[in-house]
């Protein structure tokens, strides 16, 4: 509805009810102040507008848009604001990368349980070995025997082992059932040498080596029953030149048991045998000894025509055999055959006051590498495999002292080339 002229001539705002299509005239500059909702809905089109995309406009996070209501009346209602993407840097770089990880890891921890079992059980095995290697080793260093074997002499710069053989006269077959004869005799002495660099070594001590202790001409072997085994050890510290770091003592009652708790062992000689002191009955060629033959065979001497030399050619034969076959997966993998013999081996070892069962592992390792293809293995040197001090000591071995020390200066050094060595 217009009103007239009369009334100022100024036109009067439509109602409320008025379509919202009609233009409303723009206000005087000096018209009064409309209020918020009024001006609002002049300054601001419709969302749905064209206009309402005018560069002007402020950011959607802000907008608002108008709801009608029934009755033709309008308000205003927040838009919601759209979520923006968060900044990233290096360090949420990073943080994403090890959440990625992480979850891929869960993942593939789901996907494949049995790989976790595995690793969970391998961890279990590794556990119960140490357990097991530490159980032993307390089980082997309080069954061993100790004796006072060692000098005070200086170390040099290998590991060396003293290896003695001892009848014991326990009355086992071979053992010298010569009652004129007294007490025992080291009738294997055996010098075992670990370098730190190059070949082990083994090499044999005649038996029958001259030897002075207390001023008396002896044969080395007796050295041990009449001074005891310190003094033993000082004797071949001064034939080699160099400090003994461990003893060990097999009574060779006890061998026999070592062998047949392995099953026998593998041994060679190139000749027939019927030997009636040792007990040796042998066939020309190799053949599975059990212990009472293998006994017979380091023993054996009176049948060989290299006397106490071949002895301790087949000596060392025996030993070396023992050594490889005790390191067999079929004795080291088997826990019944494993402890058979290695309680057979306790039982017949005398070791130093400072052996440890570590000592004895390093030991068999040494003794197996010195009898390879890569070892060095033979006797001392001699002069005279026939010398007569005097009446009372009968024939012995004459020592060639200075080759020997020259031999064992290379052997510790690990400066000597593998093969065979000494008086053979």
């Amino acid at each position: 509805m217009r009103t007239g002229s009369d009334q100022g001539g100024q036109e009067q705002e439509p109602p409320s009810f008025m379509p919202s299509r009609h233009r409303h005239p723009e206000a005087a500059p000096n018209a009064p102040a409309k209020s918020a909702r009024h001006s609002r809905r002049k300054q601001e089109p419709p969302s749905f507008s064209p206009s309402s995309r005018s560069v002007n406009q402020p950011t959607r996070a802000n907008t608002t848009r108008t709801a009608r209501r029934t009755s033709g009346s309008s308000r205003t209602t927040p838009r919601p604001a759209v979520p923006t993407a968060p900044r990233t840097n290096d360090w949420s770089t990073s943080g994403n990368q090890g959440n990625r990880r992480l979850r891929t890891s869960a993942a593939l921890t789901r996907k494949h349980p049995l790989r976790r079992f595995i690793a969970i059980l391998l961890l279990v095995i590794l556990l119960a070995l140490f357990v097991l290697a530490g159980c032993g080793w307390f089980w082997i260093n309080a069954k061993l025997t100790r004796e006072k074997m060692l000098t005070d002499t200086p170390g040099s710069g290998a590991t060396t082992w003293l290896l003695l053989g001892s009848d014991q006269r326990d009355g086992s077959p071979g053992a010298g059932q010569d009652t004129s004869i007294t007490g025992f005799r080291t009738d294997t002495i055996l010098v075992l040498t670990k370098p730190r660099h190059g070949a082990a070594s083994l090499i044999s001590v005649p038996r029958d080596s001259l030897v002075k202790q207390d001023g008396n001409y002896m044969k080395i072997n007796a050295v041990a029953y009449t001074s005891g085994y310190t003094a033993l050890t000082s004797k071949i510290e001064d034939i080699t030149g160099h400090k003994i770091d461990h003893v060990a003592l097999i009574r060779f009652g006890g061998l026999s048991k070592v062998v047949d708790a392995m099953g026998g062992i593998n041994l060679c000689y190139d000749a027939d045998v019927n030997d009636p002191k040792s007990g040796m009955v042998w066939s020309k060629g190799c053949h599975q000894a059990d212990g009472g033959m293998a006994l017979a065979f380091t023993r054996m001497r009176y049948s060989d025509p290299k006397g106490d030399f071949g002895r301790a050619e087949r000596q060392r034969q025996a030993i070396s055999a023992i050594a490889s076959k005790a390191l067999q997966p079929s004795v080291l993998l088997n826990p019944v055959a494993a402890n058979k013999v290695l309680s057979a081996g306790l039982d017949a070892l005398v070791v130093d006051e400072r052996t440890n069962p570590i000592d004895l592992v390093r030991m068999v390792l040494a003794f197996r590498s010195a009898s390879g293809g890569k070892g060095i293995t033979g006797s001392l040197y001699w002069t005279n495999p026939n010398y007569y001090p005097n009446r009372w000591v009968g024939s012995t071995v004459l020592l060639d002292q200075a080759r020997n020390t020259d031999l064992f200066n290379q052997l510790i050094q690990g400066s000597h080339a593998p093969g065979t060595v000494g008086g053979i």
